[in-house]
């Protein structure tokens, strides 16, 4: 099977690898140049100069970029995946997006009798790296089929959600659970320390209990040594919030924690932190 993977940043530079490393014969393409050319010194594989040249002639395109802005850009215009992919090609979006934005993509490749997953993921670069993600799509159940192989060598669980737009809704699911839960996590780290608990034996006996989280797993210690110089940074969290807050306008949800719990992200950012790990938002009460 041959593949192309389109946006080689901290999630999908390891994920092409992992394909690459399990047999694809892929080919890579990034907006600069020279990360490309890092990945084709670690990896078997070729780099394309545009979005068109790695999309010819492949029978999996794979996408994973910033925003619904940058998804556009590779997939439109003459040096566009849209431009080149043939009949039956599968693309798939790993990009975290709106709902509407896979419709949309979906509506152009049918155009092309191409078909379209939106398959957001979960797990972090750690997850990319090791090869533990979590992929949540929305398609066609015989698209999803054909391309399992392709998932299995990143991922430890990938389901098919729904039709087109599933994915990306599972994954603004995820990313209000995420929120909430770093918000109590930050406060109680607070409060234990405040207390004069001794905090990293506090997290090591609660997190054996009905407490437990994976961002207690893996942050906890981090929060209380203030570092948070790795991760899902909060600029991409306040992207996703910004979905989720617009998809909650059109369906009516009602979620008063995540919007402020998207403000508190905001003042991280004001207070120079758009790049620090989405647990920094305990820097707000160590004050």
């Amino acid at each position: 099977m041959k593949v192309a993977f389109i946006g080689l940043g901290a999630m999908g530079f390891p994920m092409a690898g992992h394909l690459a490393h399990n047999g694809f014969d892929t080919v890579v393409y990034n907006r600069t140049t020279s990360t490309a050319e890092n990945w084709i010194n670690q990896y078997p594989g070729k780099h394309a100069l545009t979005p068109a040249d790695a999309a010819l002639n492949v029978d999996v395109v794979l996408v994973c970029v910033g925003n619904d802005d940058d998804v556009r850009s590779v997939f439109y215009g003459e040096q566009g995946i849209l431009h080149t992919i043939g009949k039956d090609t599968v693309v798939i979006d790993h990009t975290t997006t709106s709902a509407e934005l896979a419709k949309e993509l979906s509506k152009a490749c049918a155009e092309k009798q191409a078909k379209f997953l939106d398959a957001p993921v979960s797990g972090g670069q750690a997850g990319a790296v090791n090869g533990k993600l979590t992929v949540m799509l929305g398609g066609e159940q015989a698209t999803y089929q054909k391309v399992i192989p392709v998932f299995d060598t990143y991922a430890q669980k990938h389901a098919l959600m729904g039709n087109v737009g599933a994915g990306q809704m599972t994954k603004m699911v995820n990313q209000i659970c995420i929120a909430g839960v770093v918000q109590g996590l930050s406060e109680a780290i607070h409060f234990a320390t405040q207390a004069n608990l001794d905090v990293e034996k506090v997290i090591e006996v609660i997190s054996k209990g009905a407490a437990q989280s994976w961002q207690m797993e893996n942050r906890a210690s981090t929060m209380v040594e203030n570092k948070f110089d790795f991760g899902f940074a909060v600029d991409w969290m306040r992207k996703d919030l910004d979905i989720v807050l617009n998809e909650a306008k059109r369906n009516g949800s009602h979620l008063p924690v995540t919007a402020l719990v998207d403000q508190f992200y905001s003042q991280v950012q004001s207070n120079g932190g758009g790049r620090f790990d989405t647990s920094s938002l305990i820097t707000l009460l160590n004050k």
